[in-house]
């Protein structure tokens, strides 16, 4: 990855999303996204949001440095937790809501038994 759209390209590639919803994601056009992949030159303003809402490691999108295995910002767990918190309790989503207030309110034997089988479900330890 040579280049600095060359990178941007590969980080979206390695994101799974299109360039529409990137676009959507950093508030710019998806023609935007197209022109910065072909011909790079981007603008600070969307390399930081591009890095800062898609997790990417501004330091390897504007250099390379690292390698691939550098893409993406590390954050620690505690800073995770925060995030995905936040995301958990955009309004919209009724579902995550309701899951929510469930765990919360859930009994401390049966919340095991709930643990026990997402760990299952999501495959972690």
């Amino acid at each position: 990855m040579n280049t600095i759209n060359e990178r941007i390209e590969k980080a979206i590639n390695e994101i799974g999303m299109t360039k529409t919803e990137v676009g959507n994601k950093v508030n710019v056009t998806q023609q935007y996204i197209s022109k910065i992949v072909k011909r790079g030159n981007p603008s600070d303003m969307f390399i930081d949001s591009f890095c800062s809402k898609l997790g990417i490691n501004e330091v390897w999108l504007r250099t390379g440095e690292g390698g691939e295995e550098n893409m993406f910002a590390k954050i620690s767990s505690e800073d995770r937790y925060s995030l995905n918190l936040g995301k958990l309790t955009m309004p919209e989503n009724a579902f995550i809501q309701n899951a929510i207030n469930a765990l919360a309110e859930t009994e401390p034997e049966k919340l095991k038994i709930v643990e026990d089988f997402m760990k299952k479900c999501l495959g972690i330890e």
